[in-house]
Protein backbone atom coordinates (compact mmCIF):
# COMPACT_ATOMS: atom_id res chain seq x y z
CA UNK A 1 0.00 0.00 0.00
CA UNK A 2 2.80 2.33 0.79
CA UNK A 3 3.79 2.30 -2.92
CA UNK A 4 1.31 2.97 -4.18
CA UNK A 5 0.42 5.92 -1.81
CA UNK A 6 3.74 7.42 -3.00
CA UNK A 7 3.06 7.05 -6.06
CA UNK A 8 0.12 9.06 -5.90
CA UNK A 9 1.76 11.88 -3.62
CA UNK A 10 4.40 12.12 -5.80
CA UNK A 11 2.90 12.54 -9.22
CA UNK A 12 -0.59 14.64 -7.86
CA UNK A 13 2.14 16.90 -6.27
CA UNK A 14 4.54 17.34 -9.12
CA UNK A 15 1.46 17.61 -11.52
CA UNK A 16 -0.40 20.40 -9.14
CA UNK A 17 3.53 22.25 -9.36
CA UNK A 18 3.47 21.58 -13.12
CA UNK A 19 0.12 23.24 -13.53
CA UNK A 20 0.83 26.64 -11.53
CA UNK A 21 -0.91 25.25 -8.47
CA UNK A 22 1.13 27.55 -5.66
CA UNK A 23 3.57 25.00 -3.47
CA UNK A 24 1.31 25.23 -0.62
CA UNK A 25 -1.90 24.03 -2.17
CA UNK A 26 0.15 21.27 -3.70
CA UNK A 27 1.38 20.20 -0.41
CA UNK A 28 -2.08 20.47 1.11
CA UNK A 29 -4.50 18.96 -1.77
CA UNK A 30 -1.54 15.67 -2.33
CA UNK A 31 -1.68 15.03 1.03
CA UNK A 32 -5.45 15.06 0.85
CA UNK A 33 -5.63 12.68 -2.67
CA UNK A 34 -2.92 9.99 -0.67
CA UNK A 35 -4.88 9.81 2.33
CA UNK A 36 -8.29 9.11 0.84
CA UNK A 37 -6.69 5.93 -1.30
CA UNK A 38 -7.45 4.57 2.08
CA UNK A 39 -9.74 7.01 3.92
CA UNK A 40 -13.07 8.53 2.71
CA UNK A 41 -12.93 11.88 1.46
CA UNK A 42 -14.71 13.74 5.21
CA UNK A 43 -12.40 12.03 7.81
CA UNK A 44 -9.46 12.45 5.16
CA UNK A 45 -10.02 16.68 4.79
CA UNK A 46 -10.60 16.78 8.29
CA UNK A 47 -7.98 14.95 9.28
CA UNK A 48 -5.72 17.32 7.00
CA UNK A 49 -7.23 20.46 8.51
CA UNK A 50 -6.98 18.72 11.99
CA UNK A 51 -2.81 18.08 11.61
CA UNK A 52 -2.77 21.69 9.86
CA UNK A 53 -3.83 23.42 13.06
CA UNK A 54 -1.86 21.18 15.21
CA UNK A 55 1.36 21.75 13.44
CA UNK A 56 0.89 25.11 13.76
CA UNK A 57 0.51 24.23 17.90
CA UNK A 58 4.22 25.31 18.24
CA UNK A 59 5.60 27.86 20.74
CA UNK A 60 8.96 28.40 18.79
CA UNK A 61 6.89 29.12 15.71
CA UNK A 62 6.60 32.09 17.79
CA UNK A 63 9.40 33.39 16.49
CA UNK A 64 8.79 33.51 12.89
CA UNK A 65 6.63 36.42 12.56
CA UNK A 66 9.03 38.25 15.25
CA UNK A 67 12.14 37.70 13.15
CA UNK A 68 10.22 38.25 9.65
CA UNK A 69 9.35 41.87 11.48
CA UNK A 70 12.60 42.77 12.61
CA UNK A 71 13.98 41.99 9.50
CA UNK A 72 11.44 44.20 7.51
CA UNK A 73 12.34 46.80 10.24
CA UNK A 74 16.16 46.84 9.62
CA UNK A 75 15.22 47.01 5.42
CA UNK A 76 14.02 49.98 5.75
CA UNK A 77 15.38 51.63 8.89
CA UNK A 78 19.22 52.51 7.82
CA UNK A 79 21.10 49.73 9.72
CA UNK A 80 22.10 47.78 5.64
CA UNK A 81 23.48 51.45 4.83
CA UNK A 82 25.35 51.22 8.35
CA UNK A 83 26.90 47.36 7.83
CA UNK A 84 27.76 48.00 3.86
CA UNK A 85 29.46 50.78 4.98
CA UNK A 86 31.63 49.30 7.82
CA UNK A 87 32.34 46.25 5.09
CA UNK A 88 33.49 49.08 2.68
CA UNK A 89 35.81 50.29 5.36
CA UNK A 90 37.25 47.03 5.59
CA UNK A 91 37.73 45.79 2.61
CA UNK A 92 36.96 48.31 0.02
CA UNK A 93 40.29 49.47 -0.90
CA UNK A 94 41.02 46.04 -2.37
CA UNK A 95 41.26 45.29 -6.07
CA UNK A 96 37.31 44.17 -6.83
CA UNK A 97 36.52 45.13 -3.45
CA UNK A 98 33.32 45.66 -3.52
CA UNK A 99 32.29 42.23 -4.07
CA UNK A 100 34.46 41.24 -0.91
CA UNK A 101 32.00 44.08 0.46
CA UNK A 102 28.85 42.83 -0.56
CA UNK A 103 29.99 38.74 1.16
CA UNK A 104 30.55 40.30 4.03
CA UNK A 105 27.86 42.81 4.10
CA UNK A 106 25.35 40.12 3.33
CA UNK A 107 26.82 37.89 5.84
CA UNK A 108 26.00 40.60 8.80
CA UNK A 109 22.83 41.50 7.56
CA UNK A 110 21.89 38.15 6.88
CA UNK A 111 22.89 36.67 10.10
CA UNK A 112 20.89 39.85 11.96
CA UNK A 113 17.38 39.95 9.49
CA UNK A 114 17.56 35.41 9.42
CA UNK A 115 16.31 36.36 5.86
CA UNK A 116 18.22 35.35 2.29
CA UNK A 117 15.73 37.37 0.48
CA UNK A 118 15.77 40.56 2.34
CA UNK A 119 19.98 40.28 2.31
CA UNK A 120 19.77 40.05 -1.60
CA UNK A 121 16.94 42.93 -1.87
CA UNK A 122 18.76 45.06 0.45
CA UNK A 123 22.38 44.20 -0.47
CA UNK A 124 22.14 44.38 -3.81
CA UNK A 125 19.66 47.34 -3.94
CA UNK A 126 22.49 49.41 -2.51
CA UNK A 127 25.70 47.66 -4.17
CA UNK A 128 24.23 47.02 -7.54
CA UNK A 129 24.37 50.37 -9.12
CA UNK A 130 27.51 51.32 -7.89
CA UNK A 131 29.16 48.04 -8.84
CA UNK A 132 28.17 48.62 -12.10
CA UNK A 133 29.37 52.66 -12.20
CA UNK A 134 32.97 51.45 -11.14
CA UNK A 135 32.64 48.89 -14.03
CA UNK A 136 31.60 45.61 -12.15
CA UNK A 137 30.21 43.16 -14.89
CA UNK A 138 26.39 43.42 -13.64
CA UNK A 139 26.07 39.44 -14.04
CA UNK A 140 29.06 38.87 -11.92
CA UNK A 141 27.79 41.24 -8.73
CA UNK A 142 24.41 39.36 -9.18
CA UNK A 143 26.09 36.14 -8.91
CA UNK A 144 28.34 37.26 -5.76
CA UNK A 145 25.19 38.87 -4.24
CA UNK A 146 22.69 35.96 -5.19
CA UNK A 147 24.51 32.91 -3.68
CA UNK A 148 26.53 35.35 -0.56
CA UNK A 149 22.93 36.28 0.63
CA UNK A 150 22.07 32.39 1.31
CA UNK A 151 24.78 32.89 4.52
CA UNK A 152 22.44 34.88 6.84
CA UNK A 153 19.94 31.25 6.48
CA UNK A 154 23.01 29.48 8.51
CA UNK A 155 24.26 32.10 10.31
CA UNK A 156 21.91 32.93 13.32
CA UNK A 157 19.17 34.19 14.15
CA UNK A 158 17.60 31.96 11.06
CA UNK A 159 14.13 31.48 10.80
CA UNK A 160 14.81 27.92 8.73
CA UNK A 161 16.67 26.60 12.03
CA UNK A 162 14.04 27.32 14.23
CA UNK A 163 11.75 25.02 11.35
CA UNK A 164 14.31 22.41 11.52
CA UNK A 165 13.90 21.96 15.37
CA UNK A 166 9.97 21.72 15.32
CA UNK A 167 10.54 19.05 11.91
CA UNK A 168 13.36 16.90 13.65
CA UNK A 169 11.39 16.57 17.34
CA UNK A 170 13.20 19.37 19.62
CA UNK A 171 16.69 19.80 18.65
CA UNK A 172 18.00 22.88 20.60
CA UNK A 173 17.35 25.55 19.08
CA UNK A 174 20.31 27.62 20.94
CA UNK A 175 22.59 24.20 19.86
CA UNK A 176 21.77 25.33 16.29
CA UNK A 177 22.03 28.74 16.64
CA UNK A 178 25.50 28.40 17.91
CA UNK A 179 26.51 25.74 15.43
CA UNK A 180 25.47 27.65 12.15
CA UNK A 181 28.17 30.42 12.69
CA UNK A 182 31.54 28.45 11.80
CA UNK A 183 29.58 27.01 8.79
CA UNK A 184 28.20 30.10 7.43
CA UNK A 185 31.46 31.89 8.15
CA UNK A 186 33.35 29.24 6.22
CA UNK A 187 30.83 29.72 3.09
CA UNK A 188 31.46 33.04 3.22
CA UNK A 189 35.24 32.75 2.95
CA UNK A 190 35.08 30.34 0.20
CA UNK A 191 32.68 32.86 -1.72
CA UNK A 192 35.59 35.53 -1.13
CA UNK A 193 37.91 33.36 -2.34
CA UNK A 194 35.97 32.29 -5.71
CA UNK A 195 35.69 36.10 -6.09
CA UNK A 196 39.38 36.36 -5.77
CA UNK A 197 39.69 34.27 -9.04
CA UNK A 198 36.75 36.58 -10.93
CA UNK A 199 38.92 39.84 -9.95
CA UNK A 200 42.68 38.77 -10.63
CA UNK A 201 41.09 37.66 -14.41
CA UNK A 202 39.38 40.94 -14.85
CA UNK A 203 41.72 43.17 -13.46
CA UNK A 204 39.07 45.01 -11.43
CA UNK A 205 38.93 48.66 -9.64
CA UNK A 206 39.78 48.85 -6.07
CA UNK A 207 38.47 51.99 -3.64
CA UNK A 208 40.25 54.96 -1.97
CA UNK A 209 42.30 53.52 1.31
CA UNK A 210 40.38 54.15 4.56
CA UNK A 211 42.10 55.99 7.16
CA UNK A 212 41.52 54.14 10.41
CA UNK A 213 39.72 56.92 11.77
CA UNK A 214 37.58 56.26 8.82
CA UNK A 215 37.34 52.96 9.64
CA UNK A 216 36.90 53.71 13.87
CA UNK A 217 33.92 56.13 12.94
CA UNK A 218 32.24 53.93 10.70
CA UNK A 219 32.44 50.89 13.12
CA UNK A 220 30.74 52.67 15.99
CA UNK A 221 27.81 53.26 13.88
CA UNK A 222 27.27 50.57 12.73
CA UNK A 223 28.05 49.30 16.39
CA UNK A 224 24.21 49.51 17.64
CA UNK A 225 23.31 47.20 14.49
CA UNK A 226 26.07 44.74 15.30
CA UNK A 227 25.08 44.49 18.98
CA UNK A 228 21.63 43.21 17.92
CA UNK A 229 23.82 39.71 17.50
CA UNK A 230 24.87 39.74 20.78
CA UNK A 231 22.10 40.67 22.80
CA UNK A 232 20.28 38.00 20.79
CA UNK A 233 22.95 35.40 20.66
CA UNK A 234 23.74 36.31 23.72
CA UNK A 235 20.70 35.92 25.65
CA UNK A 236 19.81 32.62 23.92
CA UNK A 237 22.83 30.84 24.92
CA UNK A 238 23.21 32.33 28.30
CA UNK A 239 20.16 30.74 29.05
CA UNK A 240 18.40 34.63 29.53
CA UNK A 241 15.88 34.12 27.20
CA UNK A 242 14.17 31.33 24.70
CA UNK A 243 14.62 31.89 20.87
CA UNK A 244 11.10 33.33 20.82
CA UNK A 245 11.25 35.65 23.60
CA UNK A 246 14.82 36.50 21.71
CA UNK A 247 12.53 37.37 18.28
CA UNK A 248 10.57 39.53 20.58
CA UNK A 249 13.37 41.39 21.66
CA UNK A 250 15.07 41.84 18.61
CA UNK A 251 11.78 43.75 17.09
CA UNK A 252 11.98 45.97 20.08
CA UNK A 253 15.86 46.59 19.72
CA UNK A 254 15.59 47.24 16.16
CA UNK A 255 12.62 49.21 16.53
CA UNK A 256 14.41 51.38 18.86
CA UNK A 257 17.55 51.96 16.88
CA UNK A 258 15.52 52.41 13.40
CA UNK A 259 14.13 55.69 15.21
CA UNK A 260 17.39 56.88 16.53
CA UNK A 261 18.80 56.56 13.19
CA UNK A 262 16.03 58.55 11.99
CA UNK A 263 15.16 56.85 8.96
CA UNK A 264 12.25 55.49 10.37
CA UNK A 265 9.10 57.52 10.98
CA UNK A 266 5.76 56.07 12.82
CA UNK A 267 3.68 56.65 9.39
CA UNK A 268 5.48 53.70 7.56
CA UNK A 269 4.89 50.88 10.34
CA UNK A 270 1.17 50.17 8.81
CA UNK A 271 3.28 49.24 5.68
CA UNK A 272 6.21 47.04 7.60
CA UNK A 273 3.32 45.38 9.67
CA UNK A 274 1.54 44.36 6.38
CA UNK A 275 4.17 43.27 4.18
CA UNK A 276 5.50 40.88 7.53
CA UNK A 277 2.10 39.74 8.10
CA UNK A 278 1.90 38.75 4.34
CA UNK A 279 4.95 36.96 4.60
CA UNK A 280 4.12 35.46 7.68
CA UNK A 281 0.92 34.23 6.36
CA UNK A 282 2.76 32.70 3.10
CA UNK A 283 5.22 31.05 5.70
CA UNK A 284 2.89 29.44 8.32
CA UNK A 285 0.57 28.22 5.38
CA UNK A 286 3.75 26.46 3.95
CA UNK A 287 4.39 25.07 7.67
CA UNK A 288 0.99 24.33 7.79
CA UNK A 289 0.47 22.19 4.54
CA UNK A 290 4.09 20.40 5.09
CA UNK A 291 3.32 19.04 8.45
CA UNK A 292 -0.15 18.19 6.77
CA UNK A 293 1.51 15.78 4.63
CA UNK A 294 4.75 14.74 6.74
CA UNK A 295 1.59 13.24 8.86
CA UNK A 296 0.68 11.59 5.71
CA UNK A 297 3.93 10.35 4.73
CA UNK A 298 4.30 9.03 8.77
CA UNK A 299 1.09 7.41 8.63
CA UNK A 300 1.80 5.45 4.93
CA UNK A 301 4.70 4.20 6.72
CA UNK A 302 6.95 5.90 3.95
CA UNK A 303 9.68 7.06 5.77
CA UNK A 304 9.92 3.40 6.97
CA UNK A 305 10.01 2.32 3.38
CA UNK A 306 12.80 5.29 2.02
CA UNK A 307 14.67 4.01 4.88
CA UNK A 308 15.21 0.48 3.92
CA UNK A 309 15.70 1.60 0.47
CA UNK A 310 18.98 3.40 1.70
CA UNK A 311 19.95 1.01 3.76
CA UNK A 312 19.98 -1.52 1.32
CA UNK A 313 22.32 0.11 -0.62
CA UNK A 314 24.71 0.34 2.02
CA UNK A 315 24.81 0.76 5.89
CA UNK A 316 28.48 3.13 5.33
CA UNK A 317 27.52 6.33 6.59
CA UNK A 318 29.45 8.29 3.95
CA UNK A 319 27.54 6.54 1.32
CA UNK A 320 23.99 7.63 3.29
CA UNK A 321 25.20 10.96 3.43
CA UNK A 322 26.36 11.40 -0.16
CA UNK A 323 23.31 10.12 -1.14
CA UNK A 324 20.99 11.87 0.97
CA UNK A 325 23.04 15.18 -0.31
CA UNK A 326 22.36 14.44 -3.83
CA UNK A 327 18.78 13.44 -3.07
CA UNK A 328 18.32 17.19 -1.38
CA UNK A 329 20.31 19.01 -3.74
CA UNK A 330 17.70 17.85 -6.34
CA UNK A 331 14.73 18.68 -4.20
CA UNK A 332 16.24 22.19 -3.32
CA UNK A 333 15.95 22.88 -7.30
CA UNK A 334 12.05 22.02 -7.15
CA UNK A 335 10.78 22.72 -3.84
CA UNK A 336 11.24 25.68 -0.97
CA UNK A 337 13.42 25.32 1.79
CA UNK A 338 10.27 25.32 4.81
CA UNK A 339 8.28 22.15 3.20
CA UNK A 340 11.13 20.43 2.03
CA UNK A 341 12.92 20.43 5.61
CA UNK A 342 9.60 19.64 7.11
CA UNK A 343 8.86 16.74 4.70
CA UNK A 344 12.28 15.39 4.58
CA UNK A 345 14.00 15.72 7.89
CA UNK A 346 11.40 13.24 9.41
CA UNK A 347 12.17 10.73 6.38
CA UNK A 348 16.20 11.60 6.63
CA UNK A 349 17.23 12.64 10.18
CA UNK A 350 16.23 8.80 11.95
CA UNK A 351 18.24 7.10 9.18
CA UNK A 352 21.49 9.33 9.79
CA UNK A 353 21.24 9.34 13.85
CA UNK A 354 20.66 5.55 14.04
CA UNK A 355 24.39 5.70 11.31
CA UNK A 356 26.08 7.93 14.68
CA UNK A 357 25.47 11.23 13.03
CA UNK A 358 24.48 14.48 15.12
CA UNK A 359 20.98 15.74 14.83
CA UNK A 360 22.55 19.40 14.90
CA UNK A 361 25.41 18.29 12.42
CA UNK A 362 22.72 16.85 10.02
CA UNK A 363 20.68 20.22 10.24
CA UNK A 364 23.46 22.56 9.22
CA UNK A 365 23.96 19.47 6.19
CA UNK A 366 20.63 19.88 4.94
CA UNK A 367 20.01 23.72 5.11
CA UNK A 368 23.07 24.56 3.52
CA UNK A 369 21.84 21.72 1.16
CA UNK A 370 18.16 23.68 0.34
CA UNK A 371 20.99 27.36 0.44
CA UNK A 372 22.12 25.91 -2.81
CA UNK A 373 18.63 25.13 -3.78
CA UNK A 374 17.70 29.04 -3.46
CA UNK A 375 20.10 30.03 -6.04
CA UNK A 376 19.06 27.59 -8.76
CA UNK A 377 15.92 27.75 -11.05
CA UNK A 378 12.61 27.37 -11.50
CA UNK A 379 12.22 27.79 -7.76
CA UNK A 380 15.32 29.35 -6.51
CA UNK A 381 13.30 32.49 -4.69
CA UNK A 382 16.81 34.06 -3.75
CA UNK A 383 18.50 33.79 -7.47
CA UNK A 384 15.15 35.87 -8.97
CA UNK A 385 14.95 38.52 -6.35
CA UNK A 386 18.97 38.98 -7.00
CA UNK A 387 18.25 39.48 -10.76
CA UNK A 388 15.66 41.87 -10.23
CA UNK A 389 16.94 43.61 -8.52
CA UNK A 390 20.61 44.04 -10.73
CA UNK A 391 17.89 44.38 -13.62
CA UNK A 392 19.47 41.90 -15.77
CA UNK A 393 18.67 37.90 -17.16
CA UNK A 394 19.04 34.56 -15.37
CA UNK A 395 20.45 33.54 -18.58
CA UNK A 396 23.31 36.34 -18.08
CA UNK A 397 23.67 35.25 -14.75
CA UNK A 398 24.17 31.51 -14.93
CA UNK A 399 27.61 31.62 -16.51
CA UNK A 400 29.50 33.13 -13.49
CA UNK A 401 26.97 31.74 -10.92
CA UNK A 402 28.49 28.22 -11.95
CA UNK A 403 31.59 28.79 -9.80
CA UNK A 404 30.12 30.27 -6.97
CA UNK A 405 27.63 27.31 -7.09
CA UNK A 406 31.02 24.81 -7.11
CA UNK A 407 32.63 26.59 -3.79
CA UNK A 408 29.14 25.82 -2.06
CA UNK A 409 29.05 22.29 -3.20
CA UNK A 410 33.05 21.96 -2.01
CA UNK A 411 31.66 24.18 1.38
CA UNK A 412 28.84 21.19 1.80
CA UNK A 413 31.37 18.34 1.13
CA UNK A 414 33.69 19.87 3.68
CA UNK A 415 31.13 20.22 6.28
CA UNK A 416 29.67 16.84 5.51
CA UNK A 417 32.31 15.11 6.05
CA UNK A 418 34.27 17.01 8.89
CA UNK A 419 31.48 17.38 11.90
CA UNK A 420 33.91 19.13 13.95
CA UNK A 421 33.45 22.19 12.17
CA UNK A 422 30.27 22.31 12.85
CA UNK A 423 29.87 21.16 16.80
CA UNK A 424 32.94 22.07 18.13
CA UNK A 425 31.38 25.62 18.75
CA UNK A 426 28.13 24.19 20.82
CA UNK A 427 30.31 21.40 22.42
CA UNK A 428 32.43 24.65 24.02
CA UNK A 429 29.04 26.18 25.31
CA UNK A 430 27.78 22.79 26.78
CA UNK A 431 24.92 22.84 24.41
Amino acid sequence: MEYISIIILVLTFITLMGIGVPVAWSLGLSSLLTLMVSVAFIPSATTIAQRMGTGLDSFSLLAIPFFVLAGEIMNRGGIANRLIELAKAITGRLPGGLLYVNVIAAMLFGAIAGSAAAAASAIGGILGKRMEKEGYPKELGAAVNVTSSTTGLIIPPSNILIVYSLASGGVSIAALFVAGYVPGIFIGLLLMLTAAIFIKRKNLPGGTKTSVKELTAKFFRAFPSLMLLVVVMGGIVGGVFTATEASAIAVIYTLGLSFFYRELKWKELPAILLKSSETTAIVMLLIATSMSMSWVLSSEDIPQSISSALLSVSDNIWVILLLINLLLLFVGIFMDMTPAVLIFTPIFLPIVTALGVDPVHFGIIMILNLCIGLCTPPVGSVLFIGVGVAQTSIEKVVKPLLPFFVAMIIGLIIITTWPGLTLWLPRLFGL
